[in-house]
C-alpha cells in the first residue's frame, strides 16, 4: 500500500467508481437479471469485499505505523486519508447537485 494518504483516498474513490459503473452499466449491457437467490448473495459478497478493500486502503498503513510505535503519525495518516476522501465525496455530491439542476 502507498505511504501517501492522497493516493490511498484516490484508490478508494477509483474502486467505488468502478463498482458503481459496473452496477449502473452492467444490466444495460447484459440485459435484465432474473430474480434468484444469487442476487442477494452477490450483493452481500460485494458488500464484504468492499469493506475489506476499504479497510485495506484506510487502515493498513495507519495500523502498521501504530504497531511500530508511531501513534501520532498513524492518527495523522488516517485522518489525512479520511479527509481527502471526504473532499472527494463532497466533489461527487456537488457534481450530482449541479448535474440535477
Amino acid at each position: 500500500m502507498s505511504n501517501n494518504p492522497f493516493v490511498n483516498a484516490g484508490l478508494a474513490a477509483s474502486y467505488i467508481s468502478i463498482v458503481a459503473s459496473v452496477m449502473y452499466y452492467g444490466p444495460k449491457l447484459a440485459g435484465p437479471i432474473e430474480d434468484s437467490v444469487i442476487v442477494p448473495i452477490a450483493f452481500l459478497s460485494l458488500f464484504v469485499l468492499s469493506a475489506a478493500v476499504m479497510g485495506f486502503f484506510f487502515v493498513l498503513e495507519p495500523l502498521r505505523l501504530f504497531l511500530d510505535g508511531h501513534r501520532e503519525e498513524a492518527i495523522a495518516f488516517f485522518l489525512k486519508t479520511v479527509g481527502v476522501f471526504a473532499l472527494v465525496t463532497v466533489f461527487f455530491l456537488s457534481s450530482l447537485l449541479f448535474i440535477s439542476s
